[in-house]
């Protein structure tokens, strides 16, 4: 595994990169994998509206307001401070467990235009998951060329959770972040990966995890030039967790105690690294009791991406990659809190979708037939969960 792309002659490997390293040329294929993006998540709008209007209820309100999201309207309308709910251990559930960034970016777009505080959540997710898509396909096409970029980011579009990409919801906004962090690793640009990898880390809890995949990659980079690093790789390195080590102490000097303190109002959320205790724990209740439909998909989802984080590693993919998504992987995985909101946390993690981008272009290009129809078969899949998942089952995101 290498920190970028190694240049490979296309008819040598007709799965390596399409172009060496360095050299510019239009992304012909960008705005065909973007309109195919949008058109699928447009898709899983409309389909979670008519099942709102199946059940009689408001077309749209789901959108912006299911569960956390209601947390980043409050914040983005009133700031932090707000004590909403006391558990019965007595732990006191603070908004400070939100990170600042998207309710930031929420409460400056309703300052310029007339936009109530939902509406402008949704165009900021819908706008950061369109920015995502973009540095997801430039991610694939710098690695493996223009045909592997589009079933990236086409496969990202039609996963079951992809439905939480146009929802209140960080996922999109940390995506974006994400992607063009890595993809500043892969083409050497350090300082503007440490950069966006610092706001990354201001957007959701796990941020820390693009963080990591830059230091590493700085760290593989150093160790390969025997220190003969230029000084932008040691600012990007040092940049990169600025923005959650930042945001984490800022909760601990609130709640009085510096370097414990973010992690007591995390822990009052059950959110906390418990070493996948309560995954195991999950599983057995699953097992013995069953959970509904809902339930079990996560469960097959996270399964699958801890499958395909292993495939990855066998496809010796750029190590900023393998850490990210391992990381991602870790975390849930290891982790506490309700189970329904993993195959979300997992959402941000498209580098595990390569192995299965690369066998999907190999397929178009010996049976394109039953390409299409795989294809097919997981946008149906994914239009159907995500309207079941936020309009029927109601399961906590």
């Amino acid at each position: 595994m290498s920190t970028s792309s190694v240049p490979r002659p296309e008819s040598a490997a007709p799965f390596g990169p399409a172009h060496p390293v360095g050299v510019r040329r239009p992304p012909s294929g960008l705005l065909p994998a973007l309109a195919v993006f949008t058109a699928v998540r447009l898709a899983g709008v409309a389909a979670v509206v008519m099942a709102n209007h199946a059940m009689g209820r408001p077309l749209i309100k789901n959108l912006a307001h299911a569960w956390d999201a209601r947390w980043y309207l409050h914040i983005a309308t009133y700031g932090y401070g707000d004590l909403i709910d006391i558990t019965r251990k007595g732990a006191v559930q603070s908004d400070w467990a939100f990170f600042p960034l998207y309710p930031g970016l929420i409460r400056a777009l309703t300052t310029v235009l007339p936009l109530t505080p939902g509406k402008a959540a949704l165009v900021v997710a819908g706008t950061a998951a369109v920015v995502a898509a973009w540095g997801v396909y430039r991610i694939g096409d710098h690695l493996y060329g223009r045909a592997v970029a589009t079933a990236l980011v086409t496969l990202w579009a039609v996963l079951p959770q992809s439905v939480e990409l146009t929802i209140a919801y960080t996922e999109s906004l940390f995506s974006a972040l994400a992607a063009w962090s890595l993809y500043c690793v892969l083409r050497g640009r350090w300082l503007w990966a440490g950069s966006l990898a610092a706001l990354a880390g201001l957007s959701r809890p796990s941020g820390f995890a693009v963080a990591a995949a830059v230091v590493a990659a700085g760290a593989y980079e150093a160790v390969r030039r025997r220190g003969r690093v230029p000084l932008g790789l040691w600012a990007g390195c040092l940049l990169a967790p600025a923005g959650w080590l930042g945001y984490v102490l800022w909760v601990g000097h609130r709640t009085g105690d510096l370097l414990g303190g973010y992690f007591e109002v995390q822990s009052a959320w059950n959110s906390r690294f418990d070493f996948g205790v309560g995954s195991l724990r999950f599983l057995k209740s699953l097992l013995l009791h069953g959970g509904g439909f809902v339930l079990a998909a996560d469960l097959v989802i996270v399964a699958a991406g801890v499958l395909l984080f292993c495939l990855l590693c066998l496809d010796r993919a750029p190590l900023v990659l393998v850490v990210f998504a391992g990381v991602l992987v870790l975390v849930v995985v290891g982790g506490s809190g309700n189970f329904s909101s993993k195959p979300r946390f997992l959402l941000p993690a498209f580098p595990l979708l390569i192995p299965l981008a690369r066998a999907l272009v190999r397929s178009w290009r010996i049976r394109p037939a039953q390409a299409v129809l795989v294809v097919g078969a997981l946008t149906a899949v994914s239009l159907l969960f995500g309207a079941d998942l936020l309009a029927v089952a109601r399961s906590p995101l």
